[in-house]
């Protein structure tokens, strides 16, 4: 199952990492400071 989850705050980047382990996850946020980090 492919989940998609907006938003990398507390609650959201909780969420992806949890659902991460069985699923493949793609997290999307409007900072892009937040993605760099999050992908490096």
């Amino acid at each position: 199952m492919n989940i998609t989850v907006v938003g990398m705050g507390y609650v959201g980047m909780s969420l992806a990492v949890l659902l991460s382990g069985q699923h493949a996850v793609t997290a999307v946020d409007i900072l892009p400071e937040k993605v760099k980090a999050i992908n490096e």
